[in-house]
Formats: C-alpha cells, structure tokens, sequence
C-alpha cells in the first residue's frame, strides 16, 4: 500500500466534525427521483442519470440553479426527517463525530413549505442521530441574493425555534449567490441575531472579494468564514486570521467544482495551512460536488502531497473550530489523539 493510500485510510477512520454543509445539498439523485415520485412532483429530467448529469457546472450560480430545483421535492415533515437521516449517516460512516449542518428555510417557505412541516422532520432526525453517536447543530442561513427584508422575516419566524431548542438549533449563516451581494446587505438581522445570543457566520470570498470577508468579520461580526479561499489576496487579511485563530469552512471539491479553482493542485490549502490560517475541511454540497468528506480529505493528499502533521492538524482544526461546548470540544480532540496515537 502506497504512503498516500494508507494515510486516506488513517485519515478516513480519524474523528472529524464537518462545520460548512448545506443538509439540502446532500440529496443524491435517486432520493429527488424517490421523493418526487412519493410526492407527485415531475421533474424536468427523465431519469436519474440524466438529473446526475446535469451536475456540470461552470459557477456557483449555474449550480444554485438545479440545487433549488432539487429543493422542489421536498414537501412532507417525514421528506425532512428522511433528507437529514441519510446526511448523519453517510457522515458517520465518513468518521464524522459532530456535524453543524446549514439550512435554507427561504427556499422551503416560498413554496409554502413552512416551519412548522421541515422543523419537526429535522430535529427529529437529528436526535436520532444523536442516539447512533454523532452529535449535530442546526445553523440557520439566509439567502443573500433576496432582499433582507426577506431574511428579517425569516428570522422572525425562527424565533420561536430559537428559543425552544436553544441546544440544537445554534446559530445563522448567510449563503446563495456572493457576487453583487455583500455582508454588510445584512447588517441588521445580523445583528439581531446577536443579541439573541446566537452564533455568527457567512459564505464570504468564495467568489466574492477579500473585501467582503472584511465586511463579514467588521459589519456582521461572524466567528467563522466559510469558504474564505480568496483571503490570500491580502497578506494583511492571512495575519488577521492567523492572529485570531478565525476558522476558515473550506471545500475543496466544491472549490473545482465550482471553477474556484481549475485543478485541485491549485487550491491554495496548502498555502493557508502553511501559513498559520486555521483551516477546516467539509463536502458544501455532496451530492452535487463528487463526495463527502472523506473524499475532501483524499482529494487533498493526492493532488497536494499532505504529511500525517498536516492531515492531522486539519482534523483538530475541525473539532477545536465547532460551536459545542468546551468540554465536549476536548473530548472531541481526545478521541482524535487516541485514535492518531494508535494507528
């Protein structure tokens, strides 16, 4: 077995939390076809294969596009329940131990798919997973390329969600179509958010500028940025975040998928790892970007020849940057340590 196949194997077993996945993005083309089937939904492709196809992409929005689409079958509490089962199990058997999972209630309500059907299903599904061995956090996210209005009304309806399930329900996010859409376009819900004491992110320069992670840090102030790839555009932003220890949700399949990067021997990882940047690596998108985590995680080593320190410190990186508590974060990282010593 070469060096690069044992350590994709060592690395695939390790504990890990996944910290930047979109729970709608994980739906494979065979559950769009079951559920629509279920749910009398007609699609605009004939088969499987030819929805799997349709996964060729050219930029983020190109892909928002067919992603929303596949959002359309989703109509039932249990169409939830089932979505958010399939999730927690593939990143469990992907060495998963803690998942904080983004969902897009904007893309459900505007077709009159509301809180009270998609809440139920999810929560449910993720007490579930809770009892198999993966502990889970819900992060709410709003859609950037609406107006805030519409995410100020989102939120209020997410309040009461807020409140009731304080321990899963964590936090909110600002995701959809970067380009032409800045943080600062969300300063107020942003802020209401934090005085509600819940925990702050935002999708920022992935395809947006370095500006707009400035924007996300100063004006939203998130705790961590997902994506962030471009930020080594600025060595005054790479000491920012290496100073601050900010956790960066980084996605490298999505990242070529994407056409972030032409090939994954780019991708600037390597670089921000080297240069102190607290990196984290996560799927986005699974069913739409060729694979979960673990394939992330392989991609990775192949194309950029990682060492054990540096796969290894991707791994604390992921457990120590997770909203959970301090003391369930350090046993997070012993379990890490234990399993790294032994193999």
């Amino acid at each position: 077995m070469s060096v690069a196949l044992a350590l994709i194997e060592k690395v695939a077993r390790a504990p890990k939390a996944e910290l930047h996945v979109h729970i709608e993005g994980t739906l494979e083309p065979e559950t769009i076809f079951r559920l629509a089937q279920r749910n009398g939904v007609v699609l605009n492709y004939p088969t499987v294969e030819s929805l799997r196809q349709a996964y060729e992409f050219h930029d983020l929005q190109s892909f928002l596009d067919i992603y929303y689409a596949g959002t359309s079958v989703l109509l039932t509490e249990q169409d939830f329940y089932e979505m958010t089962v399939e999730y927690l199990d593939n990143a469990r058997a992907n060495g998963v131990i803690h998942t904080e999972m983004f969902f897009d209630p904007q893309s459900h309500t505007a077709r009159g798919v509301g809180f009270e059907i998609f809440m139920p299903g999810v929560l449910r599904a993720m007490k579930q997973g809770e009892a198999n061995g993966i502990s889970s956090r819900l992060i709410i996210c709003f859609l950037r390329h609406l107006p805030e209005a519409s995410a100020l009304e989102t939120f209020e309806q997410a309040r009461g969600w807020f409140t009731r399930y304080p321990e899963q329900i964590i936090g909110v996010g600002l995701d959809s179509s970067e380009q032409g859409h800045p943080p600062s376009k969300f300063t107020r819900v942003f802020a209401l958010a934090q005085q509600a004491g819940l925990r702050l992110v935002a999708h920022a320069g992935e395809e947006g500028p370095v500006d707009y992670i400035a924007e996300a840090l100063d004006i939203l102030k998130v705790e961590r940025i997902d994506h962030g790839v471009r930020n080594l555009e600025s060595d005054q932003m790479i000491a920012r975040l290496r100073d601050s220890r900010m956790p960066l949700t980084v996605c490298p399949l999505s990242n070529i998928k994407l056409a972030v990067f032409d090939d994954m021997r780019q991708h600037n990882l390597l670089a921000l790892l080297n240069a102190g940047v607290n990196v984290t690596i996560n799927s986005d998108d699974p069913a739409y970007f060729g694979g979960h985590v673990n394939e992330n995680y392989a991609a990775l080593i192949t194309a950029l020849d990682l060492n054990e320190q540096q796969c290894y410190r991707l791994l604390r990186n992921s457990l120590e940057s997770t909203f959970a508590s301090a003391e369930l974060r350090q046993s997070m990282v012993t379990r890490l340590d234990q399993y790294w010593a032994r193999h």
